[in-house]
């Protein structure tokens, strides 16, 4: 049977509240011998342009590898549940559980709000019917997004003020996180693989907020009352049940992760700074020790929060691979009206306690396979680089690594010694900083080659990593050999 509709709001609004979802809590029993990666995944790693972690079953899947539906709901398409991911991004979940540090005045970004798109379906495969729907929606609000956004805010608020205190004091990079959530989804419409896994990430990421299976309820109900007011036009029965049932198994999907990771590792971590080395003017290297061991692979990143901005996380490469002595090393480089960053670069020093959220990322190396790795590193996205040189040199399997360190000027190569003796210890290394003012690091890979046999890693800026994906498609090498990290976690990194 269906999911029922949701009643009408005394506003005029969808989404009253009337009992529309009852999240399905996990048994809390962990399966005999399970096993699990450092990154909260099962199973290895597997190489494309990859928004989230790899590809996996979700808790109760079916043999087809889509997610069964919740008890007494009726089973929704991802390719329909993709949409709705951003109403339930990481960005609005409730903040971590305990007492919270005192609410500090905090700037104002100015920032434009990021237009919506919705994506056309890949014509090799039919969208379903509750696709077509979600995505008539999306076109529809894509012209007054900021608003639909406000109003979802305002219905939360309104009808759940208890939950007001669990969000950053300032909502404008809320808002706009929640706005490339969607742009991200909608472009992943049909990546049904890329899906389960990203929404699963966003499930264990959740923990350190405090989100509870009960939170669901409330989010899902603001976002069809926002989406019926401002999608009146195409608005109908069918569409809010196209809403629910796609709302309803995505969340499901979230809190089974979020329970299965529960028994497996703590929300978040305390870390203690015990080394602040500034670089430049505005860029450190900040190492901490964490209260427990932080299991992670080379090429990760995790979510950081300071004690300066409370409920403000901002993510962050791993710069090395996993050490012996348990420390974790970042490269932060201050930015304009950057927060978190800034804080790290001009005010941390050893002795403060940071916060960590779990490990996230695929942007590993494949042991099992001997293909070279070619790797772009632009300004502090030379952090992970390193560290997957790190962590080819530790398997002891000499494989042709290539790294293009990118930089504006020679002020910039930052970290171009270690990189330096790291290629003097390892001959199978080369290491090849590309100074240009227009930052046309993909252009400079195009002179060397041919990269047929390699896999390509890209770190760094936002649009380096577009331009590099371009031009290493336009050499030839396929999208399932090209790695990076989210495009929309590095343009939230400040």
């Amino acid at each position: 049977m269906d999911a029922p509709t949701t009643t009408s709001a005394d506003d005029g609004t969808s989404g009253g509240g009337g009992g529309w979802f009852t999240p399905r809590r996990p048994a809390q029993q962990p399966e005999d011998g399970a096993q699990q990666r450092p990154d909260g995944s099962g199973g290895p790693s597997e190489g494309h342009a990859r928004p989230s972690d790899p590809s996996e079953a979700s808790p109760g899947a079916g043999a087809d590898g889509h997610p069964a539906p919740a008890s007494g709901t009726a089973p929704a398409t991802l390719a329909a549940a993709t949409t709705a991911v951003a109403a339930t991004d990481e960005r609005i979940a409730a903040a971590p559980t305990g007492p919270a540090p005192s609410p500090q005045p905090q700037p104002q970004p100015q920032s434009a709000s990021p237009t919506i798109t919705a994506s056309t379906p890949s014509p090799s495969r039919k969208a379903s019917a509750d696709a077509v729907l979600v995505q008539r929606t999306m076109a529809e609000i894509a012209p007054i997004a900021d608003k639909v956004t406000s109003y979802f805010y305002a219905l939360l608020f309104t009808r759940h003020p208890d939950l007001r205190a669990l969000f950053p004091a300032a909502m404008d990079a809320q808002r706009d996180r929640i706005l490339k959530a969607l742009l991200t989804a909608a472009e992943h419409i049909d990546h049904t693989d890329v899906l389960v896994s990203y929404l699963k990430n966003l499930g264990r990421g959740h923990r350190k907020y405090g989100t509870q299976p009960e939170h669901y309820p409330a989010v899902g109900e603001c976002l069809i009352g926002s989406l019926s007011r401002y999608a009146s036009a195409v608005w109908d029965d069918e569409t809010e049940a196209a809403w629910v049932r796609t709302y309803t198994t995505i969340s499901q999907i979230m809190i089974d992760a979020a329970a299965e990771d529960e028994l497996r590792a703590p929300a978040w971590w305390f870390a203690e700074v015990v080394s602040h080395e500034l670089r430049t003017p505005d860029i450190a290297v900040v190492t901490v020790r964490p209260d427990q061991p932080y299991p992670f692979l080379a090429g990760q990143y995790t979510s950081l929060e300071t004690p300066w901005w409370p409920r403000i996380w901002r993510h962050y490469s791993f710069a090395s691979a996993p050490r012996a002595d348990g420390l974790l090393s970042f490269h932060v480089k201050a930015v304009p009206a950057g927060w978190v960053s800034n804080a790290l670069v001009h005010h941390a020093q050893p002795g403060d306690v940071l916060r960590l959220g779990p490990p996230s990322g695929s942007m590993t190396v494949d042991h099992t396979t001997d293909s070279g790795l070619l790797c772009l590193g632009g300004g502090t996205g030379i952090a992970p680089i390193k560290a997957l040189v790190e962590d080819v040199a530790e398997h002891g399997r000499h494989r042709s690594v290539e790294v293009f360190y990118g930089a504006r000027t020679d002020h910039d190569l930052y970290d171009i010694d270690t990189m330096l003796r790291l290629q003097q210890a390892h001959p199978w290394l080369a290491v090849r900083p590309i100074v240009d003012h227009r930052a046309q690091l993909p252009d400079a890979v195009r002179e060397y080659g041919p990269w047929d046999e390699y896999d390509a890693y890209l770190s760094g800026p936002p649009g380096m990593i577009r331009n590099g994906v371009d031009a290493l498609r336009d050499i030839g090498i396929p999208d399932g050999r090209i790695r990076h990290d989210a495009i929309e976690d590095l343009m939230a990194a400040n």
